[in-house]
Parts: C-alpha cells; structure tokens; sequence
C-alpha cells in the first residue's frame, strides 16, 4: 500500500487568525482570476478545498487499514485524485509541466472534472463517491483564468497540513467566514445564510443527543447541520465511543436544498466539519421535485429534530400549494406546516419565522397552521428577536424563534424578548445576548424580558403569537444626531424589505 505522500512545506496553524489570513490571501489570487466576488471564489475554493480535505482523509485511512492488515479502496483512481494532479509532486502533474505549456488547464476541464462528475453514475457507487459528484456537479470548468494562476493556488491548498484530525474546526471556522461574505454580496442572502450564533443558540436550545435524527428541510450551507454535529462532538469530548463518532458520522444529518449553487457548498461544508456522510436531497422540499436523491434514499420517515430558517418572503405557485391541508403562497407557512409533519411523535424543533406569520390573522391558512401547531405541539418558547439580526447575512425581516415539542397541545407560551438590542452589520447580534434566555429557559421565568401567555390568550386574539413585552422600559435616549440619522436611515431599509415581502403575499 502507498504511503500518504509527504508534504514538506506543509502548514500547520497555531491559531485562527493565522489560517484566515492564509486562506484571504488564496482568495486574494482567485479575485484577480476571473473569480471578482464571494459569489464566484467561494464556490470555487469549496470544492478545490474538499478535494485536498478528501485525499488527506483517504491516505490516512489507507495507511489505518494497512496497519491492521485490511485492504482499502480509494473512491477516486489515479491520475484524478488530488495527490496525482494538484500535489506540486504528483506525478500527473510533473508530466504535464514537463510537457508544453498549457496543457494543465485543459487536462483539469477535460479529464478530471468530467470524470469526478461521473463518479456516482457507476453501478456500485459508494455514497462517497456520489458525494464527491454532487461537490462538483455545478462546476462545468476551472472559473480561474490562467493556468499559472491555477497552480499558484493549488500549491497554497496544498500546503495546509489536514493530516491532524484537530484542524476540521479552525477550517471550518474559515470556511463559515466566506460563506457569510457570500451572504452579504447576494440580494438574497438570508435565504441561505442564517447568522451563526442565532443558530448556536437555537441548537443549544434544542440540546441534540447522539442517536438521534436531525433534519433541515431548507439546510441552505448547512450551518444548522453542522453545529448541531459541534455541539454534540463538544459535548461528548473524550468520552465518546467509536460506536457514537460512527453514528454522528454517518446516520444522523439530513437535509434538503435546492439551490443549484448552495446544494454541493453544503455538501463541502458538512464535510470539512467532519461529517462523513451529510444526507442531503437536492431538489424542491415544498414540491418534492428531486434533482438528486440517491444520498438520501435511507432518510427516515420523520425526524427527532429540525432546526430550520425557511426562505423569508417566498411566493409558492397554486401547484405547490395544492400539495397542503392549509393552501397559501406564503413559503413560510406552507414550511411550518411540512416541519410539523416530519417530526416524530416526541420530536423537538426549532425555526426562525418572520413576523408577519406570527401576528397574521386574516389569511386562513396563517390562523389554521398555528391552530394545528397548538394543536399537535407543545410550543414551549418563542424568541423575539432584533429587527436587524438577518442584516449581516442579506436580509432585513424582523423575526423570531419558535422551539416546540411534537405530541401534547399547547397550554401556555414562554416568551423572551430581544427585539430591543441595537444591531447592524458592524454590531451584529452575540451569543451573550442570548445568555440569560439559556439561563432561564429550563425553569422558564419572569423577568424584564421573558413572561408567560395561556393558551387561551392566544385564542382570544385568533392566533395572533406576536410578542408583547409589557414590562419594557422606556429610556432616554442619550444617542448623538448622527447616530439618531444611522439608525434612521437602517430601519428604513429594513421597514422596505419587511413591505417588499408583506406585499410578496398579497395574492
């Protein structure tokens, strides 16, 4: 068996700043390569960096199985793995600098992508080898411009030493970093990129467990999926067996997306977390129209978690609407109440849903699907948060958090307020702000920010769940005339976006 090639000029980051600023400056390469914005060196650092992630892992298993004498097959053949093309001393790539020049780039185009392609059409396709296709499937050719360009960025890809298993979380650290520059540079960012300590907060809510399922109808880059596999290897620590690292590994993260350009970056970050084998569907979850399901072929029925932040302000045909008890256009809604029926009896979720389906009660399907989640659920806590939270990731619509349990009806609402805290894109929305909420969730007390509403207070306002903070304090506002105009000139921009998408609903 080989030995896992030797990488003399590996890197080994001592800490967090190091790696950012190593990988901004193969970002900086890729912004003078034809690659101008997040929106396009993202995608393409994402799957050049799985597949050095992906070759670090097979050697090392290679030469694991060696050790105890079994046998190991690596899901991509020579000359198309990593090691053989982009490794500064891979043989397939020595002969091809030997050669004339310009024959890199066509080999990358020509062979090695279209062969990476069609890894999952071969019959006995291993569910790494489909996952390896998906990662590439919506890369038709190398976005980087010239072929020295190229190799100049292989060759700091190649450098970063991922032989110690330790570095899955400073990489991904970076990773979630590009991911948000991507949310900020599209319109329409917050339909796939949820601010990472609302959902640390979310998840830390909901304390997953190992053995349990755990489902994003609308996973986006995957960032619900991905720390709820943190929080449970940082819960687990040392203690964990090789039993539970299997099962978190392989049995538990599902998901389904279908944007063509987010669905293989998920893929790539669930991977570089560590995640072995992320289940994710990519298609319609709302029409059930499949692009590619194999990797989901053995998702259970109905899950014992969902944490989700479906698209705000979507607008579903009458086609897709048909499909639920509750007909409306509002994507939201029509989310809500598809959450409802894929958790399993006992089942615990979490989800961000803007304002307006909160305090909606004149569109039948708003009132009916929070009567059924009243109904089938116990809805134990809503988190009203900050008008500016989704700023950073794109997107300006007041929301909140609903987290219930799937089996007994509602009786009582635990409310906790945020919606005073002052965010904007350079002040955006910590976990410290969510401290005393975790603190007092388990025993669910009254405090300035937190109270209790009965069911039937709810029913007597037809459902309206909007939060009502009657114990806010009005205090003098001590802010200068220019920070009085920011704030002004922000929530005007957020008041536009909150109209743009109330009138998306109108029919």
């Amino acid at each position: 068996m080989a030995k896992k090639n030797s990488n003399d000029n590996g890197k080994t980051f001592t800490t967090q700043q190091g790696l950012n600023s190593y990988i901004k400056g193969i970002c900086d390469i890729m912004r003078r390569s034809n690659c101008a914005g997040a929106l396009q060196y993202v995608p393409e650092l994402s799957w050049l960096l799985f597949l050095k992630i992906l070759d670090d892992t097979e050697q090392r298993e290679a030469e694991e199985a060696e050790a105890v004498g079994d046998s190991f097959a690596d899901s991509i053949p020579e000359p198309y793995r990593w090691r053989d093309w982009a490794n500064p001393q891979g043989n397939r790539r020595l002969n091809l600098q030997m050669g004339q020049m310009g024959q890199f780039l066509p080999f990358v185009n020509e062979e090695v992508i279209p062969y990476l392609k069609s890894l999952k059409n071969k019959p006995q396709a291993t569910p790494r080898q489909k996952i390896i296709s998906e990662v590439i499937s919506s890369v038709e050719r190398v976005r980087i411009d010239t072929e020295t360009n190229l190799l100049d960025i292989l060759d700091k890809i190649h450098e970063i030493d991922y032989i110690d298993p330790t570095h899955i979380f400073p990489i991904s650290q970076v990773y979630e970093g590009l991911l948000l520059k991507m949310g900020e540079k599209n319109n329409d960012g917050g339909q796939f990129f949820t601010p990472r300590e609302v959902i640390r907060a979310m998840v830390k809510a909901i304390t997953p467990q190992v053995g349990e399922t755990i489902y994003d109808p609308c996973c986006g880059t995957g960032g619900f999926l991905a720390q709820s596999y943190e929080y449970i290897r940082d819960f687990l620590a040392d203690d964990i067996t090789p039993e539970q690292l299997k099962t978190i590994k392989l049995k538990t993260f599902y998901g389904r997306e279908k944007e063509n350009l987010i669905y293989p970056i998920a893929l790539a970050n669930l991977v570089l977390h560590g995640i072995d084998y992320p289940h994710l569907w990519h298609g319609n979850t709302l029409n059930r129209e499949v692009i590619y399901g194999d990797l989901f072929q053995d998702a259970p029925p109905q899950f014992d978690i969902i944490l989700t932040n479906p698209p705000f302000g979507g607008k579903e045909h009458r086609t897709v609407q048909a499909q639920f008890a509750y007909k409306t256009s509002a994507t939201q809604v029509l989310f809500l109440q598809h959450v409802i029926d894929s958790l399993k009896p006992g089942g615990r979720c979490g989800i961000v849903l803007d304002e307006g389906v909160l305090f909606r009660t004149n569109e039948n399907a708003f009132v009916q699907s929070k009567r059924k989640l009243l109904n089938d659920c116990n809805l134990w806590c809503i988190v009203s948060l900050p008008a500016g939270t989704f700023v950073a990731a794109g997107g300006g619509v007041k929301a909140n958090i609903l987290f219930f349990t799937k089996g007994k009806p509602t009786e009582k609402i635990w409310y906790y307020d945020l919606s005073d805290v002052k965010v904007t894109k350079r002040k955006p929305l910590m976990m410290n702000h969510f401290q005393e909420f975790l603190e007092l969730l388990p025993n669910r007390e009254d405090s300035e920010r937190s109270w209790t509403v009965t069911r039937e207070e709810i029913e007597a306002k037809n459902f309206d769940l909007k939060a009502v903070n009657l114990n806010t304090k009005v205090d003098e506002d001590k802010s200068t005339a220019k920070e009085l105009l920011d704030f002004i000139e922000e929530k005007g921009k957020e008041v536009a976006l909150t109209l743009s998408v109330l009138r998306k609903w109108e029919r």
